[in-house]
């Protein structure tokens, strides 16, 4: 509290005053309640220098079945096929997203596809472009792969990036797919009092 506060007169007035001023200070301190009613986390698609490509993901629970994924990006080469990736760095602020780092990926996993035994956790195949050059796609991950929990397979805090080759879902240690030609950042989703989604506060 001020030294105005704790050396005035201890009138009634001055104590009202004083404890309406104490309140006004909790409240602009405390942090704003947030619940996260949204269970999911979303990327922002960017493009990379010299790129076109813009988009958005985004990654939801599905329960049992695990983790439910879905993109929509433009600004793509008509007709062609594009690598997906989840990267270890939520970091796309390199003109060519290499701060993005290598694929996600835990110890003893190898490149690869959905449809073999072992990949990457962040692994997310192609996407194809049509005549207009746009793209869209949805696809389930394992939760053995992939969640937006807290833990070591969680998405939050790192990059998805889009390349501009398609992925050979063979060739170690990223599939041959080229450039990165747009990223974005993974950010959990909440909703404050239902309505507006946003970032967390920090605690």
């Amino acid at each position: 509290m001020s030294k105005s506060c704790t050396g005035a007169p201890r009138t009634r007035t001055f104590l009202a005053a004083c404890g309406a001023l104490a309140l006004g200070l909790g409240a602009a301190t405390a942090p704003a309640a947030i619940v996260d009613e949204s269970g999911e986390a979303t990327a922002n698609l960017a493009a990379t220098q010299g790129s076109t490509a813009s988009g958005l993901a985004t990654f939801k629970a599905a329960g049992k079945d695990g983790l439910r994924f879905t993109i929509e990006v433009s600004g793509l080469k008509p007709g062609a096929a594009h690598g997906l990736h989840v990267h270890e760095k939520g970091d796309c602020s390199a003109p060519d997203a290499a701060s993005a780092g290598p694929h996600f990926a835990l110890a003893n996993q190898q490149h690869g596809s959905h449809e073999g035994e072992s990949f990457h956790a962040g692994d997310l195949g192609n996407i194809t472009a049509n005549a207009g050059g746009k793209a869209s796609a949805t696809l389930l991950v394992p939760a053995s792969k992939l969640t937006i929990a807290p833990g070591p397979l969680s998405v939050v805090g790192r990059a998805l990036v889009v390349h501009g080759a398609p992925d050979d879902l063979k060739s170690q240690p990223a599939g041959n797919s080229g450039s990165r030609i747009a990223c974005g950042v993974i950010d959990r989703r909440t909703v404050k009092d239902g309505v507006a989604p946003m970032k967390p506060g920090s605690n």
